[in-house]
């Protein structure tokens, strides 16, 4: 090991909340009286994101996995129970939020070029008891294809986009999060726009919009912007104070004005940061090893958080010697890509469902075993992009 390795220290990620932003929540508190529950941030914060996406409605929450959770409860209180076929490549909210639902997780493999469904499985699998596809973007890449499209729009299934780790990857000039019934997006920290903790649903249809703000604030019928359901509620339940009516079972998945604050502070510059995620990607790309390395990843519709590493072929040899490379330089890195790699072999989903064998689904095993992601933020420089290839390269 030389010493410009030893330079290499590299976290996963780097100044993603700026001097900027942390300036705008100092403003803020320095009112009389800041309100600090949701209120107009929030809203003024949900609009603009709406419109950055691509959709007509924004619902912000307090978290992707939040978002998650309460799309799959609105799909379930309008279509009824049913299966959502999922990847084992995903967060474990994902799944977490289908199973939390009464719905039921059918699994398919992942496409190793897109990581995200083999579109081929996805549509033998669509049957009539099938209520959505639950598509994640994995660490960038755009995952929809026309042949999804088309399948779920011929069997009334509805789409909905996982694009928490995606902020900013199109398919056919439009933003992920704006093709399908319903999107889904996480603030963390770590990823391209943050707000600390945070999250968002969008979609073009009214009624999932009003079930979905209804479910974020405990199924509170007040919550509800359609005039029509709220006197609906009132009238049936004449008992019960309007302010106090509860539609469903739910939790509080509400954010704070901070939250809106900090969102409407990155807002503004999340397009300049993802392009230069995207060109320092299209060089991480352009400059690994194709022996070694798979670096088919589409560059030019995908917007990187994270450089995405995968072996070509099964060496569990050279990953010892990868994982040992990285450590010694100080490169944060996590094995296994979104999730930590082949949610089946989690123990939730081994002691819920026995019967599926994770070896069963070859192409989300292989990057389990042989993928990682590496930090790509906005203040990294191509000079340190090279010095990172000509690292990989030389193992």
């Amino acid at each position: 090991m030389n010493g410009q390795e030893q330079t290499l220290t590299w976290p996963l990620m780097h100044n993603n909340v700026d001097r900027a932003d942390l300036d705008a929540l100092v403003q803020y508190l320095q009112q009389d009286d800041p309100r600090l529950t949701h209120g107009p941030k929030v809203r003024e914060f949900e609009e603009l994101w709406a419109k950055w996406v691509g959709t007509k409605y924004s619902v912000m929450v307090n978290s992707g996995s939040s978002a998650n959770e309460l799309t799959m409860l609105a799909l379930r209180h309008i279509f009824g129970a049913g299966d959502v076929i999922v990847p084992p490549l995903t967060w474990v909210s994902d799944i977490a939020a289908v199973i939390h639902a009464g719905l039921r997780p059918v699994f398919v493999d992942i496409d190793p070029v897109t990581l995200g469904m083999d579109i081929a499985q996805v549509t033998s699998r669509i049957g009539v008891d099938t209520r959505a596809v639950f598509l994640t973007h994995v660490l960038g890449l755009n995952a929809v294809t026309q042949d999804l499209i088309t399948a779920c729009r011929d069997s009334n299934t509805r789409l909905i986009e996982d694009v928490c780790e995606s902020h900013g990857a199109v398919f056919e000039g439009r933003r992920c999060g704006s093709i399908g019934y319903a999107s889904n997006f996480s603030f963390y920290y770590a990823h391209h726009l943050t707000t600390i903790e945070g999250g968002a649903i969008c979609t073009d249809d009214e009624e999932f919009y009003d079930t979905v703000r209804m479910l974020r604030s405990h199924g509170m019928v007040r919550e509800s912007e359609n005039v029509d359901r709220r006197t609906a509620y009132a009238e049936n339940f004449p008992d019960l104070n309007p302010d106090f009516i509860f539609a469903y079972a739910s939790h509080n998945h509400r954010p704070t004005e901070l939250n809106g604050v900090l969102g409407l502070a990155q807002l503004p510059r999340l397009d300049q940061h993802n392009e230069i995620r995207r060109r320092n990607f299209r060089l991480f790309m352009s400059l690994l090893d194709p022996q070694m390395y798979r670096t088919w990843f589409d560059t030019e519709s995908s917007s990187n958080y994270a450089f995405i590493l995968v072996l070509q072929e099964a060496d569990f040899v050279l990953r010892v010697r990868v994982e040992q490379r990285l450590l010694s330089c100080g490169i944060e890195f996590r094995r296994g890509l979104s999730g930590g790699g082949n949610q089946l072999r989690q123990p939730y989903l081994r002691a819920l469902l026995p019967e599926i064998r994770p070896e069963d689904f070859p192409n989300t095993e292989h990057v389990h075993n042989f993928g990682w992601y590496i930090g790509n933020y906005p203040d990294l420089g191509t000079d340190r992009v090279e010095e990172l290839c000509n690292l990989l390269n030389s193992i």
